[in-house]
């Protein structure tokens, strides 16, 4: 299968549960094939972690979870060295992040010393413990959620950690239609949605995709279009600190599979201006500290009015 096909399996199969939210969907799978992680702020029952079981038991991968709290601890995520007595020696017990595709609850609910924990495991794929580095299994993805109302007892996310989701999502609530549907759906599964879908992909199926994407090419005019946004964040009067060059990188492997997935061996700036507001939009800090999201959004959007848009033959 090409990738444009394992792709809309993937989605498809997916869909089955998740109603309504095709594009959400859609870019939490590209996040994945880009080897980033992401995060979902909405709120609670918006089907959250419908999405990550979905998504693991259509590529057929290991699923953990993580229920984040004050009291969690750094080891609680990747474990911790045991002292076997009938051994003599310590064992290292694995935490739940060593698996494939892992559920970050409420991750603003733990502190920032547990938050610290993921940072290695996101960014580097592996645990050091007790001075040994433990590689994690490949692939491995994070979807970590957070309730953007409900703020009390919570720690919000540092800026390093945040930069290092490659996109953020939001479920949002369905429209009637959709509500009707998912009622619908529920009745006729008898309850259990999740156990009506089957993998239709496998980890060579990703890695497949995942080598294709690295062929296709980026014109030398797509490669300034982005670059003239990432500096159009960084000279905003309203931004303290604009795009980090790990924004920029996201952006370019995420346009990369967004062409291999629909179909095509190039980028082009519809694929930029998709993908510009869930990748580059939570990077942004903000001059005025009371700006919240949607101002970091409207910024994005109003970089890419503001921005020239080339023009050439992306395909030549």
């Amino acid at each position: 299968m090409g990738a444009l096909e394992i792709f809309g399996k993937i989605t498809e199969n997916v869909g089955k549960v998740i109603v309504g939210k095709n594009e959400t969907v859609e870019l939490a799978v590209i996040s994945f094939l880009a080897g980033g992680h992401v995060l979902l702020e909405d709120v609670p029952g918006t089907g959250k972690t419908m999405l990550a079981k979905a998504l693991s038991k259509s590529m057929e991968l290991d699923f953990g979870r993580i229920q984040f709290t004050p009291d969690l601890l750094p080891s609680d995520i990747t474990g911790i060295s045991v002292y076997k007595q009938n051994k003599g020696e310590f064992e290292f017990n694995k935490g739940p992040v060593f698996t494939n595709i892992l559920l970050a609850d409420e991750i603003n609910r733990a502190t920032p010393r547990t938050q610290s924990g993921l940072l290695e495991c996101m960014e580097e794929r592996q645990v050091t413990s007790d001075g040994v580095t433990r590689k994690l299994p490949e692939p491995f993805y994070v979807i970590a959620t957070q309730n953007p109302i409900e703020t009390s007892g919570t720690f919000p996310l540092p800026e390093a950690q945040l930069d290092r989701f490659v996109m953020k999502l939001s479920m949002g609530f369905p429209d009637i239609n959709e509500e009707i549907a998912i009622m619908e759906r529920f009745e006729n599964a008898e309850g259990d949605m999740l156990g009506k879908i089957n993998a239709v992909a496998n980890v060579d199926d990703i890695n497949a995709i995942v080598a294709e994407a690295e062929k296709v090419k980026v014109s030398n005019d797509i490669k300034k279009y982005i670059a003239d946004i990432i500096m159009a964040t960084r000279k905003h009067s309203d931004v303290a600190s604009g795009v980090s060059p790990r924004g920029t990188l996201a952006l370019y492997k995420c346009a990369r599979v967004m062409a291999c997935v629909n179909g095509r061996n190039y980028v082009t700036p519809e694929d930029i201006k998709k993908l510009a507001v869930p990748v580059l939009a939570h990077r942004l800090i903000l001059a005025h500290s009371f700006a919240g999201t949607t101002s970091q959004e409207q910024i994005i959007r109003g970089i890419l009015d503001s921005v020239e848009v080339p023009t050439e033959d992306f395909n030549a």
